[in-house]
């Protein structure tokens, strides 16, 4: 193989690389948000009761979550995934664990249960928005 093809073969592998994990970690944060929705969608009641939460919001929370859990795995299965649509998947899982993490302080008198829930699924959320950017920033580079 000459150094000039083995350039263009080495510049394709670091630049499919980081591609391949944006898809990844787009396609785990579909997963894990659409699952979470589905269960405060199909179990208000009961999530409400262990996390103290109004089983009312908890189903508007999983038709939301549901929803945005589908339009992100759809945005992880493009060949490729166009930044805006990327940068607005960061932007809202990183507004979505900021307020996760104030939320039993402001809004919620939620049970320890909840106490604990809430801040963690920010946090989980707020490891995905750092990913997925680390993972697009080393795509666009």
């Amino acid at each position: 193989m000459t150094s000039a093809k083995l350039t263009a073969t080495q510049g394709a592998a670091t630049t499919a690389g980081p591609a391949i994990w944006l898809r990844r970690f787009l396609a785990l944060d579909a997963v894990v948000t659409g699952a979470n929705g589905l269960a405060y969608l199909l179990a208000p009641g009961p999530v409400g009761r262990l996390i103290g939460v109004d089983p009312g919001l908890l189903v508007g929370l999983g038709a939301f979550l549901t929803a945005y859990g589908v339009a992100v795995g759809v945005l992880a299965v493009r060949a490729r995934q166009p930044a805006p649509a990327v940068w607005l998947v960061v932007l809202a899982n990183l507004a979505w664990a900021a307020a996760s993490l104030v939320a039993p302080a402001l809004w919620f008198d939620a049970s320890t249960a909840g106490t604990v829930w809430i801040p963690l699924q920010g946090v989980v959320v707020g490891g995905f928005a750092a990913l997925q950017y680390g993972a697009f920033r080393r795509r666009a580079a």
